[in-house]
């Protein structure tokens, strides 16, 4: 038995994609083009927002921070997965596992608490539209996203060390491209009872606390479009809340898919956990800038003036 954390020379194998090198070739190039989409569509997000005075609100406030997050989600993850399929080789130190579990957990976690907030701007914006600039406030906005931020990071650090704690034998293979906590514990050697208590009420509480608060949330806001008496203004508040809330059910339901849904130790089992670990990873952060600009005229428009070289700062 090995402890990871008293050796410098300990490493992990990421195994979680294909072996063939036919296959490789196609997911260097496939991993490549999805990241490379991924950062600048993000970044044509946050560069819209920034020059477009029109789009200096709280729900667009929060669409940057929502951008910036999946940037900085997926660079966790990818970029060391290209290097290890180009080089041929699928090791991490054990140092460099930790570090990207720990900021896996934190931007992963971040992208679920910033669409609990957004659920909550919307329902402040359509439930309560007269006090909408007063509650939803810039210092408000900036205080809500550094919220999400300090307990996010408070929720990687204890799972981080608590797997930190954790003792390592000879076998370090990593079912997945990436280090996650499941994974992890497989493969320890040592008693992980307080890992697994910690991940089910922790872990637990991160997906089901931002769950109920964005079903309220749109309960009471559906419960208010539908007193809207104009057919025109009812279509108009759903229109606000449509990219959200696909944005949401995408989140949501690979995270269900990868985390909740129980898997048996197949071959195609283990096909399956990796096809959803890379929707949630790398699919869900691609498509998020898509969604909120094909269904929003203002951000098309700003975007079309960015295209055109029409920015301006001030």
């Amino acid at each position: 038995m090995e402890r990871g954390n008293q050796t410098g020379t300990f490493e992990f194998l990421l195994w979680g994609l294909s072996e063939q090198p036919e296959q490789q070739r196609i997911l260097f190039l496939l991993f490549l083009w999805m990241y490379l989409v991924t950062v600048a569509g993000n970044l044509l997000i946050v560069l819209a927002i920034v020059t477009d005075v029109r789009l200096h609100t709280p729900m667009y406030f929060f669409l940057a921070s929502l951008s910036c997050d999946d940037i900085l989600f997926t660079s966790t993850t990818v970029p060391k997965a290209l290097v290890n399929i180009h080089s041929q080789s699928r090791t991490i130190s054990y140092a460099g596992c930790l570090v990207q579990l720990y900021f896996f957990l934190t931007f992963g976690d971040m992208d679920i608490f910033l669409l609990a907030t957004m659920a909550y701007d919307r329902f402040v914006a359509i439930c309560h539209p007269l006090h909408y600039t007063m509650i939803m406030s810039f210092r408000r906005c900036s205080l809500l996203v550094t919220a999400c931020w300090t307990l996010t990071n408070l929720v990687a650090m204890t799972h981080t060390f608590l797997i930190f704690r954790l003792s390592f034998c000879s076998k370090k293979v990593i079912p997945d491209f990436y280090c996650d906590l499941g994974p992890l514990m497989k493969i320890a050697c040592s008693d992980t009872q307080i890992n697994e208590l910690v991940l089910l009420f922790l872990g637990g509480a991160v997906i089901l606390i931002p769950c109920l608060l964005i079903l309220v949330s749109y309960i009471r806001i559906v419960s208010a479009i539908l007193r809207v008496p104009s057919a025109q203004g009812r279509r108009k508040a759903f229109s606000t809340c449509g990219s959200h809330l696909a944005v949401v059910v995408l989140c949501f339901g690979t995270v269900i898919k990868a985390y909740l849904c129980p898997s048996s130790s197949s071959s195609n089992s283990v096909v399956e956990d990796t096809a959803a670990t890379v929707m949630y990873t790398v699919v869900t952060p691609l498509l998020n800038p898509f969604i909120y600009s094909l269904r929003n005229k203002d951000m098309k428009g700003a975007l079309v003036r960015i295209l055109r070289g029409k920015i301006s700062f001030s």
